[in-house]
């Protein structure tokens, strides 16, 4: 994985299939290996992911079964999805998520009652305190949105400027604010009590903290990168304590990054992302809080459409830099030539240049995914 992160692509593959040479069933090891580059006919480990899927107990494993034969159904879409089978990709991956389904049930109430919260509170933006002469040092960029909307490409080319450099996907926010709040973390729950606490905590503490413990990954540079898709939920508490911090917000078109955290495979996290119902009713819930966003404070964020971004690179850039108060570099259209390591699930594709094969993704499983549309029809 730190040879696949620094982008050593061909030395990583070589360490994973040694792996599988002695651990046929190593199921994080064969999801790398075919996340690592496309397959091809005569170069896919498919004969390897059959021969083990005929081994791996289908039912009545256990979870830990379950979860190494999700990962096998997982290689098996990912490498026929390569090869153009997409009927027969489709049906691994659907047997993929079922399994994952079952291990990690999503919550429909506890999101609707969290989202419900966010949404119902009419103060949570508060008074935002003046900039002037609040904090000192490096400033954070925080980029959010929904998991695969290209809030790793904005990263890769927003830290190519010679003043930015990227902090990774950090969770600090989110526990600082806890912190200061006393609320024990406890997923959604600790959150609603946060939000309907929020005239008691104090921000500017929270934002203090917040700096003290991440400043030092500035490393000499003026702005940090903080990439955590998730703080989409956290926008207004940002805004609160730490009014001078730019917020980027990564949209992208509802099918495609639907479609994209369904055949992601995010591991046991993501509950949402393994069953298409779950998947609706989650986009649904972040596109109420976004609009809610935008509503309560308009300048909150700046949106930034990921097929602008790809399609016209050097115009989003301006504006994107201008936004952070910074003036538009070359270097930040050719993120493939960043060489800082990238752990996230796309580190390999955002070392290519940049490119627009991501737009309109899913209209190549359209039959599959009819129920996702219609369950999202008023969306798109």
């Amino acid at each position: 994985m730190l040879l696949q992160f620094t982008g050593d692509v061909e030395k990583a593959e070589g360490v994973l299939e040694k792996a599988l040479r002695r651990w046929p069933d190593f199921g994080d090891a064969m999801v790398a290996l075919v996340n690592l580059r496309k397959q091809k006919p005569d170069t896919t480990f498919l004969e390897h992911i059959e021969k083990q899927l005929k081994t791996i107990p289908s039912h009545d494993g256990g979870a830990t079964k379950k979860f190494i034969r999700a990962e096998f159904e997982y290689a098996r879409f990912k490498t026929l999805d390569d090869l153009g089978c997409e009927d027969e990709a489709w049906s691994s991956l659907e047997r993929c998520n079922a399994l994952m389904h079952e291990l990690n049930p999503y919550d429909i109430q506890a999101e609707d009652a969290l989202i419900n919260a966010f949404v119902e509170s009419s103060d949570l933006f508060g008074e935002v305190e003046s900039v002037k002469q609040r904090f000192e040092g490096p400033t954070p960029i925080f980029i959010v949105g929904m998991p695969r909307t290209g809030t790793t490409l904005l990263d890769r080319m927003l830290s190519s400027h010679s003043k930015v450099t990227t902090a990774g996907e950090l969770i600090e926010f989110w526990r600082q604010l806890h912190w200061v709040a006393d609320e024990r973390p406890q997923k959604t729950q600790s959150l609603r009590k946060i939000v309907a606490r929020n005239a008691e905590i104090n921000f500017r503490e929270v934002g203090e903290r917040y700096l003290e413990h991440t400043q030092w990954r500035a490393n000499g540079c003026a702005f940090y990168i903080d990439k955590l898709p998730a703080n989409i939920q956290m926008v207004a508490f940002i805004r609160r304590a730490l009014p001078h911090a730019p917020i980027l917000h990564m949209v992208r078109a509802p099918m495609d990054v639907c479609f994209s955290n369904f055949k992601a495979l995010f591991g046991n996290t993501s509950s949402y992302s393994y069953d298409l119902e779950s998947m609706a009713h989650f986009y649904r819930g972040y596109s109420r809080l976004c609009a809610h966003w935008h509503a309560s404070s308009p300048n909150c964020m700046l949106d930034v459409p990921y097929a602008s971004l790809v399609s016209d690179p050097q115009s989003v850039m301006q504006k994107v830099l201008a936004y952070c108060g910074l003036d538009i570099e070359e270097a930040c259209l050719y993120p493939e030539r960043n060489m800082a390591p990238v752990a996230t699930p796309s580190s390999v594709q955002v070392r290519e240049p940049i490119h627009q094969r991501g737009v309109g993704q899913w209209q190549r499983y359209a039959k599959h995914l009819e129920p996702l549309r219609e369950a999202l029809s008023d969306l798109l």
